[in-house]
């Protein structure tokens, strides 16, 4: 009996532990299905109506409810007026008299108050119903015909990314792009951070400040100094360079800037860090200050330094050159960073990289954020206007001389100096590099594509001076030119190309093009082999159609045989 009963407890046992064996693998396949299916966070840009907000948030009672109904101040009803009768200088006067009177309700959104003892649940409905109040006041002002608003984030979740970075950094650096500074610059994100905490400071990081020359670099120092804005000129490109061994930047100015008092040196790896460092330390002392004693400012605690901005300015290149290694992913497609990232770079010093935002603003149009790069290149549907963008930034003779071009020349009656026009842009591009689509028409889409990236990158020269600053000041001492047409005043130089490319354009456009090169391809073959044969006899063709070179009409040569006199045949005969 006793053995009995021992199997059957030893029976029990097994069954109870493949029991708890299978639940526990149930459970574990279950988290990874519930991983797998879990939404990957996306940016939304290019979405128009609230719906999608309702479908992401997944609480679409909270716009019919009583308190996010109401929301939005009596100011911002819009009367669409009739401007069809102004011209266009006073549309642009009434557009910057519009912009002024609404620039206070072009914020970024704000995090609502909260508290640790709040519920997870209780924290994210009123982040939820704050976004929507904020996106409810900007759907009003997209309703002002006098307005033009940019696409902005509308994914909540992104945002939830930048409070927390916001929050949790001592010091903000706001990567901007050198070519255009203050396009990508916020200063609603200045101020909410000196809202979340007065001492609070954020340094604008000139990143691709290589591609200025150093004239122009200057003037935005002196730009920077007259407006109190804390600024750093950068290059991640030539950091990560260093990194490897190789110099990209050679500056000998460098000691009349220093004799200036102007910071126009590009800094280093370990120059930048040292500057974040202390400025992040010179916040916290400042903090700590009014409460702190002896004991607690001779230590030094660790202090984040948490870096936002635009997409594709060059954040994750920034973070990959002051860790020294690949920590986030690269591409020149925006929105690559997907949730903020926290790195270690020191005892004393954290990075935070925080997803790149497309923050609302005015006056920018879609195609120049395309050519930009803040908005994908690859989603972009209009290609002739976002090339136009680059078209009047860029001289007519970088274009020229980069790509090895000819454009055609401004006819009589349009302005000397004007910028050449996309279509012109393209199809030049197009049959020099023979793109050509199933069509048989030149591939424009390809060719923006190539353009636009090539603009991104600066191989393209281009740039934007500070506000007040006059073109004429950059002609010395610089050849690249700031995006204007005004520096080339003679177009008939050499530079400038004949009419016969017109009619290479419409060659080109009757579909004609591509077979002339390929029978020319076979013509170059044919020649050769030719060279192996024997010599043949010239024919005569002098009977064919010719041209005698009086009044321009064919002539044709014929041969007759001399007419026969029968009659004087006939009388030999007799004789």
């Amino acid at each position: 009996m006793g053995g009995k009963k021992e199997r059957a407890e030893g029976l029990g046992r097994a069954l109870i532990k493949q029991h708890n064996r299978m639940a526990l693998e149930a459970q574990e396949k279950g988290r990874a299905i519930h991983l797998q299916n879990r939404k990957v966070l996306e940016s939304y840009t290019e979405i128009d109506e609230i719906d999608a907000i309702i479908d992401n948030t997944d609480d679409a009672e909270l716009l019919s409810g009583g308190g996010a109904s109401d929301a939005g101040p009596s100011d911002l009803l819009i009367s669409a007026d009739d401007a069809g009768d102004m011209t266009s200088d006073e549309r642009k006067q009434a557009q910057k008299e519009e912009e002024a009177l609404h620039a206070n309700n072009l914020k970024v959104p704000r995090r609502p108050p909260w508290n640790s003892n709040m519920s997870v649940e209780e924290l994210d409905a009123n982040e939820k119903q704050a976004f929507l109040v904020w996106r409810r006041k900007l759907a009003r002002l997209e309703e002002n015909d006098k307005l033009v608003l940019t696409p902005f984030e509308k994914n909540l979740d992104i945002w939830r990314q930048l409070w927390r970075v916001l929050e949790r950094s001592d010091l903000i650096v706001m990567v901007v792009d050198a070519r255009d500074p203050l396009f990508y610059r916020c200063p609603d994100l200045e101020e909410y951070a000196q809202e979340i905490d007065e001492h609070k400071r954020t340094l604008l990081l000139v990143n691709k400040a290589d591609l200025l020359p150093f004239n122009i670099r200057k003037k935005w120092a002196e730009y920077f100094d007259q407006h109190d804005i804390l600024f750093l000129f950068w290059s991640a490109k030539a950091a990560s360079a260093a990194l490897e061994g190789k110099t990209l930047i050679q500056e000998p100015e460098l000691q009349e800037s220093e004799l200036l008092g102007l910071d126009t040196k590009i800094y280093g790896r370990d120059e930048l860090l040292t500057r974040l460092q202390t400025e992040a330390e010179s916040i916290v002392m400042a903090k700590e200050r009014p409460s702190s004693s002896s004991s607690t400012a001779s230590n030094k605690r660790q202090v984040t330094v948490g870096f936002v901005g635009y997409p594709n300015v060059g954040k994750s290149s920034t973070i990959n050159a002051l860790v020294g290694a690949k920590k986030t992913g690269v591409t020149s497609t925006p929105g690559k960073t997907k949730h903020f990232q926290t790195l270690i770079i020191s005892d004393e010093l954290v990075l935070c990289d925080c997803p790149g935002l497309v923050f609302p603003s005015f006056s920018s149009s879609r195609h120049e954020m395309v050519a930009c790069g803040v908005l994908p290149i690859d989603r972009m549907t209009q290609s002739r206007e976002a090339v136009q963008v680059v078209a009047n930034r860029v001289v007519r003779r970088e274009l020229e001389r980069i790509y090895n071009i000819k454009l055609p020349n401004p006819k009589p009656y349009e302005p000397e100096n004007r910028p050449p026009t996309s279509y012109e842009l393209l199809r030049v591009y197009c049959a020099s590099r023979g793109h050509v689509a199933s069509s048989g028409l030149p591939d424009e889409t390809r060719a923006a594509r190539q353009m636009l990236k090539d603009y991104i990158d600066g191989k393209l020269p281009h740039f934007e001076l500070p506000p007040g600053m006059d073109t004429s000041e950059t002609e010395e001492g610089d050849d690249t030119g700031s995006g204007s047409d005004d520096e080339d005043p003679d177009p008939s130089s050499e530079s400038m190309p004949d009419r016969r490319e017109l009619a290479d354009m419409e060659e080109f456009d009757s579909g004609s093009k591509g077979s002339k090169v390929v029978k020319k391809r076979e013509n170059r073959k044919a020649e050769s082999h030719k060279q192996h044969k024997k010599p043949q006899r010239k024919k005569d063709r002098s009977w064919r159609v010719g041209n005698d070179g009086g009044d321009g009409m064919p002539v044709v040569r014929v041969f007759q045989k001399p007419a026969v006199d029968f009659a004087a045949i006939g009388a030999s005969g007799r004789g």
